[in-house]
């Protein structure tokens, strides 16, 4: 699908707080087109905007994600790219982006036709990756994220025109209920809130710490809690969660003594690629939102 660059479908960071119906489908395969998700489960996401999955990945491939994680964040390279973002209170790695470019093991996953296949099947076309990024959110006071649409700030500052993406989350560590696991409210990708302020300069740089910019208002935050209700994901590692690009979500700080780490993967089709941004000063850099439209084969 080929979107007018002068077309904003989505308004958003202006003077006012809006709502947007979204604009386009959920499941933009055509029914019956073969793919690992059943039909059903295909329901269910276009329904709630997200799909969960009890084992995406065997116990012995956890492992070995798990010791790339920990090799990678251990690695004073590593730390000292711009790529890795730092907890502000411990001083410890938060996220590490770009991964798939960084690690074979990880470039791996991205082309695993479990994963990619999925994300296929939910586009209805190739795809590239948007962005990718390892989270460490270790025990004793990570903090979370405020709760945000991811499509609000790709629009925004990243220029992608249309909600033709997709992200999954695939645990390497157990998501308890008490860890700051993800939460997502049912049903709110199918509404688009176009948030009030406009974007600061180098926004990026606080917003991968703590989300600031592109944040809806308590009140609609409570209208749509009210409306749809809100789902914390919990699962064994290995477990994995699809959600779609709009969908309304969030995660509290980490108080336990459990690290909650995952790997996060955003694919975006190639017939949505980015833009110059719709409400931005300047795009965001590549390694938070790809300028590299190379389908995933």
């Amino acid at each position: 699908m080929t979107t007018d660059v002068r077309a904003d479908l989505y308004p958003s960071r202006g003077a006012a707080e809006m709502t947007t119906p979204r604009q386009g489908p959920v499941i933009w395969s055509a029914p019956g087109a073969p793919g690992p998700i059943a039909a059903k489960d295909l329901q269910s996401f276009e329904h709630d905007g997200f799909l969960a999955i009890d084992q995406l990945v065997t116990p012995d491939e956890v492992a070995g994600y798990r010791a790339e994680l920990d090799r990678l964040v251990a690695d004073p390279l590593v730390r000292a790219d711009e790529r890795s973002i730092i907890e502000p209170k411990t001083q410890s790695v938060r996220s590490v982006f770009e991964v798939h470019k960084l690690s074979e093991v990880f470039a791996r996953l991205v082309r695993d036709e479990r994963v990619v296949g999925r994300a296929r099947q939910i586009l209805g076309s190739d795809v590239y990756v948007h962005q990718s990024r390892i989270n460490v959110k270790p025990g004793f006071g990570a903090s979370g994220f405020y709760w945000h649409s991811d499509f609000e700030t790709w629009h925004a500052e990243d220029g992608l025109p249309n909600m033709r993406a997709v992200s999954v989350s695939i645990a390497l560590t157990e998501n308890l209920d008490t860890n700051g696991g993800l939460m997502i409210m049912p049903g709110s990708h199918k509404s688009f809130v176009g948030c009030a302020g406009e974007t600061p300069k180098d926004n990026y740089k606080k917003s991968l710490q703590m989300q600031d910019a592109g944040i809806p208002s308590d009140e609609v935050l409570t209208a749509m809690a009210d409306r749809h209700g809100i789902k914390l994901f919990t699962g064994k590692a290995g477990s994995a969660t699809w959600f779609d690009c709009n969908a309304m979500h969030g995660s509290g700080d980490n108080i336990t003594p459990y690290a909650r780490s995952n790997v996060f993967i955003v694919f975006n089709s190639v017939d949505n690629t980015a833009q110059e941004p719709f409400a931005a000063p300047v795009r965001r850099p590549d390694f938070i939102g790809a300028r590299d439209f190379t389908p995933v084969k």
